[in-house]
């Protein structure tokens, strides 16, 4: 495995002359170097800076930012990067898409944020015969349902979803491990794919699923479920809800005075404006965001150094969604050198055929675009004192954090 956690200044990151002797044996370099061509690839994507994702707008944005900069420094090409706002909203990115690959020849898209999202700028990327990239996407349907040939997930999935949760259960001593299992599965595609597969691998574990419930996307009460959910002793509450959802449920378990051993919210505790909304409250909380801070290797100390520097941030932890967008330039980077080209056929080829070395692990993809079955561990973060930390797997790393359970009484926090 490539592993470049070697110190890089700001200058030698974004200029990329005397940092590139450094930078020469970092992952990106796996694949020798691009096309030698002075054509300029040029990438369209969007970001949700406005709306109900706006909280993570900025995330994406400087994850993809610092990409660039990378590719710019790494490929033989000028790589220019044209975002936008979608406004969180499915038919102003595809509108937003359509402008940009109309006024500029393009060679690559990269997704938005939410499953939404992120299929809607697939289906436009997949008419155009461009190769697309999202994250934040963990839905496996539309991989299998929609004979992509374009798109590609460099992304933990709802089976690496589920596996990291059986592995996170699996730190408890045995003696202490909880076994009643509750599913709060939103009315969605993905929340259905979501909650089979927990159902599925807890219950092939021998854990008890005691409750599985449907809610509304949107809804603003949760007490009935609470209440189901207390009934029914659930000890691991496990959901995929928005954050803003999120947020919303976690207020009612308080003033309701109940809350699970366990809690895991894929998705709806990704943003740090969970931490904002809900401070301690919002402790012990687990996620899933495809990246967390503690992961170690191919480029991660790197990461870490040039965000902090270029963004002038005090903060030890960077934001999950920096990480794994920052995840997907490092595959973008990797193909085009790989395929010697920025031609979309040959891309494609390179997306279906090699391995990739990224700050979330190393893994190949499916001819359907899926990461490859078993290849990539889904990291497990917990919030903990404001931040998200790694709590699965153990990395060993001081930003890593020994996973906290069970999660105490109100009365007791």
């Amino acid at each position: 495995m490539v592993n470049d956690d070697s110190p890089v200044t700001r200058r030698s990151y974004l200029k990329g002359t005397a940092g590139a002797a450094v930078t020469a044996s970092l992952a990106g370099c796996a694949f020798g170097g691009g096309g030698g061509s002075d054509d300029t690839l040029t990438i369209a994507g969007t970001v949700p800076e406005t709306g109900a994702f706006s909280s993570l707008g900025q995330d994406l944005r400087r994850g993809y930012e610092l990409g660039q900069a990378r590719m710019n420094e790494q490929l033989d090409r000028d790589v220019e990067l044209l975002l936008q706002d979608d406004e969180s909203d499915a038919q102003t990115l595809r509108q937003n898409l359509q402008q940009m690959t109309s006024n500029n020849d393009v060679n690559m898209i990269w997704g938005s944020f939410s499953s939404l999202l992120v299929t809607a700028g697939s289906a436009y990327a997949e008419n155009q015969n461009l190769p697309f990239l999202g994250i934040a996407f963990a839905y496996e349907e539309p991989h299998r349902n929609d004979n992509y040939e374009w798109t590609y997930a460099p992304f933990p999935k709802s089976r690496d979803v589920a596996r990291s949760t059986l592995g996170t259960l699996e730190l408890i001593p045995e003696s202490e491990r909880p076994s009643r299992v509750g599913i709060w599965e939103p009315n969605s595609g993905w929340g259905r794919e979501q909650a089979e597969y927990w159902e599925t691998r807890l219950g092939e574990a021998g854990y008890d699923i005691v409750l599985r419930e449907t809610f509304e996307i949107g809804s603003q009460d949760f007490s009935t479920l609470i209440s189901q959910s207390q009934s029914a002793d659930v000890e691991v509450l496990l959901s995929n809800p928005t954050p803003g959802g999120g947020i919303t449920a976690v207020n009612q378990m308080q003033s309701n005075n109940w809350s699970p051993d366990m809690l895991k919210f894929v998705r709806g505790a990704d943003p740090s404006a969970w931490w904002s909304a809900l401070g301690d409250a919002g402790a012990y909380a687990l996620m899933c965001p495809g990246w967390v801070p503690g992961l170690t290797g191919n480029g991660n100390q790197q990461l870490r150094e040039t965000y902090t520097s270029e963004y002038e941030t005090e903060g030890q932890y960077m934001p999950v969604n920096v990480g794994g967008s920052y995840n997907l330039t490092q595959v973008a980077l990797q193909a085009v050198q790989a395929a010697g080209s920025i031609e979309a056929e040959a891309i494609r080829d390179a997306l279906r055929s090699e391995t990739f070395q990224t700050v979330i692990g190393e893994f190949g993809f499916e001819d359907n675009g899926l990461p490859a079955e078993g290849e990539l561990t889904a990291p497990t973060g917990q919030w903990w004192d404001g931040a998200q930390r790694l709590a699965y797997p153990n990395t060993g790393s001081e930003r890593a954090l020994e996973f906290r359970y069970p999660i105490p009484p109100w009365s007791e926090r």
